[in-house]
This record gives structure tokens, sequence and C-alpha cells, in this order.
């Protein structure tokens, strides 16, 4: 893992156009934990938005997968995250006598090992099993083992991808899945760049902070020699097109080091790390009409800022 870190910080930061960084490398253990605190800020309205949905509309969501009592469900969660919102739905499913394991996928080990501690506190006779895998690789290896899958991706982590690669996404999670099952979709609906940019530069600079820690992991872990007090967090928010974009900023001309490369950096240059894309039916629409994944319904908060949509493979 840590030779593929290497070469894709190496391929984003030596691209001539516009130097990049892959956001998945945000979630070392400092960034998980800066990341928690995000979701708390008062600026950051996503995580308070989906969890009233999954908090308040529970039924709603229990309606809408149309689940039968006599068949046996796996609830996969793409990106599990600490489980704080998962739980009420988890709950439910519980309390109604629903037969169902659930199968928290991440990255993060630490993550992992977090939210199977919380839920065996919280739900003792759940059936807990994490996996630290690839999605598609976790998915593949449920194929075969007869049970209804039910596909949560919440959080609008669907929005770090472009649309393009978003339908690419749908279209390979749609493969591995069987007809009849469900996907949990939340996404940042479309609204006004004073709601929106904050959420992603608060006032404590706890999201700076998250962003920047992106280099100190590469100086860490690879060995480069980034400054960091000659970067800084910037991100932009494009309203008619629904992009929040995030980038690091280079201060001064300045050259960085990692093993034999040197990479050189104009004053003012960007490097780009994050996209948030958000969305209204139409996009949602486009970005599901190449795949074999439908819509059946769409639940918000009372704020109309955040939608779960409930698709199902056809």
């Amino acid at each position: 893992m840590l030779e593929e870190f290497k070469k894709e910080v190496i391929e984003g930061l030596s691209k001539t156009e516009q130097k990049t960084l892959p956001s998945k490398y945000f979630y070392d253990k400092k960034g998980d934990a800066l990341f928690v605190e995000i979701m708390r800020l008062p600026e950051y309205y996503l995580t308070r938005a989906e969890m009233e949905i999954f908090r308040k509309k529970t039924n709603d969501i229990i309606t809408a997968l149309q689940l039968d009592r006599d068949k046996k469900y796996s609830i996969v969660e793409l990106g599990a995250g600490d489980g704080t919102k998962t739980i009420h739905l988890l709950r439910a499913l519980t309390n109604r006598n629903f037969d169902f394991d659930y199968l928290p996928v991440d990255i993060s080990i630490d993550a992992l090992d977090g939210i199977k501690t919380f839920l065996n506190a919280e739900l003792p006779t759940l059936v807990v099993k994490p996996s630290h895998t690839d999605y598609f690789k976790a998915l593949e290896s449920l194929k075969q083992d007869g049970t209804i899958k039910i596909i949560l991706f919440l959080g609008s982590n669907i929005g770090n991808l472009l649309d393009e690669q978003a339908t690419e996404f749908i279209y390979q999670l749609g493969s591995s899945l069987a007809k009849g099952d469900k996907i949990i979709l939340g996404v940042d609906l479309k609204k006004d760049k004073e709601i929106i940019l904050p959420a992603y530069n608060d006032s404590q600079g706890i999201t700076a902070e998250f962003n920047l820690n992106l280099l100190d992991r590469i100086n860490k872990e690879l060995g480069a020699d980034f400054n960091r007090d000659y970067f800084i967090h910037a991100p932009v928010y494009d309203e008619e097109m629904g992009i929040a974009k995030s980038y690091i900023k280079s201060l001064v001309k300045q050259s960085v080091r990692l093993g034999d490369h040197q990479f050189n950096f104009e004053k003012d240059e960007l490097i780009h790390t994050e996209v948030s894309r958000k969305y209204d039916d139409q996009v949602v629409k486009q970005i599901l009409s190449k795949t074999d994944i439908t819509w059946e319904h769409k639940i918000i908060d009372s704020n109309n800022l955040f939608a779960d949509y409930i698709l199902e493979r056809n």
C-alpha cells in the first residue's frame, strides 16, 4: 500500500497542467480524528442533515426498502465511518426482527475497529463483519452468499467523483449486485455558496488542517520535505456547476523533494486535492442513465439540504 501511495503522489505532482494529490490519503490516524471534528463543526451541515434523515425518517427508509422478514439481508456500508448515523437504521431493523448482518467496509482500520466496538456495545446481538479492503473486492466476496444486498453509500461520498466517474462507479456497483438489491445513496443538494463554502473553510481552521495534513503524511511516510508554512488551504465553490473543490496553494516559489524526484511550485500554484459535487434530481438521473440502477425513492431532511436516494438494481 505504501508503494501505491508513493506512486500516486509522484504521478499527481508530476502533472504539468494541474498538480493533484489523491483525497483517499487524507485518512491516516490524524486525518480520521480531524474528519470526526469536521463532522461536528457548526458550518459542516452535511452530517447533521443526513443524521436527521436516519434518526427521524427511519420508517420512511425501511418502507422504501420494501424488506421481507422471510429473507436474509447483508447491509454493506461503503466508507462506514463511525456508525453514528447507520445505528438508527440498524437498531430499527433489529427491533423489527429482520434477519441481517452488517458489513462495514473502510480503508481505515481505525474506523473499522471503532465502529465494531461501538456497535457491539449498542447492539450486542447484531452480527458485525468489518472488511478492510477495496469496495468492489468486498462486494465480490459476497456475491454468492445467497443474501439480498442493501448497499449504503452515505455522506455524499459519491460527490468526491466527477459525474463520469460517478456513473462508472454506480455501473460497477450494479455489476456486483443481483436484481432487486438496493442502494441507499446519500448526496449533498445544490444550494447557495454562502451555505456550502463555509463547510469547506470553517472558522476554526479544522478543514484547513485536514487538507494540509496530507502534506505531513507524505513527509512522514514517504520522506518528502514539504514545508507546511509555505502552503495554505484554498477551497472554491462554483455555484452554477454545483462543484466545490479543495486545493493546497503554494505561498512562494519553491521546490519539494521526494526521493529522487523534485517538484517545482510557482507562487500561488494550486494542488487539487478533492472535489465535492452537489446534486439535484437532474444530475442524479443523468448519472444513473447509463447504469442498471434505477431511482425508486428520495428522502430529504427538513431543511432541504441533503437527500438519501433509494436505488434498485434492475
